[in-house]
């Protein structure tokens, strides 16, 4: 076993981290029938919503390997949509683990990269981070 960025890594499984927001995803990849594993609830279940089952299982879907593995995933923090995200970035940097060769096309569809935006902090004096209260004249 080697350990590359403190995840552990074997030729039978696949491990890596996706962060978006506030959330971060651990996914685990192991060659199998294609099962989802969230939080111990299967995709459907854990995305009631396609946009988000869509979003999650997207790195599976352009690297064509759909249905050749079981992807468990332990998530936490967040929302719904930042959760999806995260869990997109963890499965395609897995899938880079497992073959290097699907690097360019994963970069191709921006899967690789990292979503920084976060919510911006709320200033004093205002009433949200750049919402004034409103200007009275007289």
């Amino acid at each position: 076993m080697e350990s590359l960025n403190g995840m552990e890594q074997s030729s039978t499984h696949f491990q890596a981290v996706g962060r978006r927001k506030t959330s971060v995803a651990r996914v685990t990849l192991r060659p199998g029938t294609g099962q989802w594993s969230i939080n111990g609830r299967s995709l459907n279940e854990y995305f009631p919503r396609l946009l988000h089952r869509k979003r999650a299982e997207e790195a599976l879907r352009i690297s064509e390997v759909d249905g050749q593995f079981d992807v468990f995933v332990r998530v936490d923090g967040g929302g719904v949509t930042g959760q999806a995200d995260a869990i997109r970035l963890g499965l395609a940097r897995a899938l880079v683990k497992q073959d290097e060769e699907a690097r360019p096309l994963m970069r191709r569809n921006g899967l690789l990269t990292r979503d920084s935006r976060k919510v911006e902090r709320k200033k004093p004096g205002r009433p949200k981070a750049r919402k004034r209260f409103q200007f009275s004249k007289r």
